[in-house]
């Protein structure tokens, strides 16, 4: 895993950072981290949600360990485009949620010399790979995965196993509906 230092930060540029990995792995917690720390070098930052994912706050992105910072909910990934247009930086929390128009934002925002922060499951609950977020890490200059600890074994997590009986591929949720599994402790579905 490459980190940016000051050194191989692009310069007068925009670029896509993606932060992806399981459920309980981070990913949010890494996405704040990396807004607050622009913000207090004094730079105009701009973050947005999906509508749909009101688990925690209807206004802002919120991690399981409940850091959370204010944000912007909208229902398509277009309306990023004005409302960002001042921003110098764009974090995007749960990038899985919205449709493949994302990715295009994303590239628009970078090509205007934003830095573009997207945070989304890379896999879903069947452990197949979670659209819109592929692309993404296709089109990213910088990619992180985040692991989380299997809750069966203990040992580094990458898959997000359900535990309902829900077979919709996009089902909103946090404990009681997800658990963080290894490769070995990951049971896929049978009935999808």
């Amino acid at each position: 895993m490459e980190v940016a230092t000051l050194h191989n930060m692009p310069y007068n540029t925009g670029w896509i950072e993606v932060v992806c990995g399981c459920m309980y792995s981070g990913k949010t917690e890494e996405l704040i981290r990396r807004l607050r720390r622009a913000q207090i070098a004094k730079q105009k930052v701009m973050i947005f949600k999906p509508r749909i994912d009101n688990r925690y706050s209807a206004d802002q992105i919120v991690s399981h360990s409940e850091q959370a910072l204010p944000s912007t909910v909208v229902d398509k990934p277009i309306e990023i485009l004005a409302l960002a247009k001042d921003a110098q930086v764009v974090g995007v929390d749960e990038c899985q949620f919205f449709t493949y128009d994302i990715v295009q934002v994303c590239e628009e925002l970078a090509s205007q010399g934003k830095r573009v922060i997207v945070a989304g499951l890379d896999q879903d609950y069947r452990g197949k790979p979670f659209e819109p977020i592929p692309q993404l890490l296709a089109l990213a200059e910088y990619i992180t995965k985040t692991l989380a600890i299997c809750m069966v074994c203990g040992n580094p997590a990458d898959r997000t196993q359900r535990i309902t009986d829900q077979h919709e591929r996009v089902v909103v949720g946090a404990r009681g509906v997800y658990e963080a599994r290894c490769r070995k402790c990951f049971v896929p579905p049978t009935a999808d």
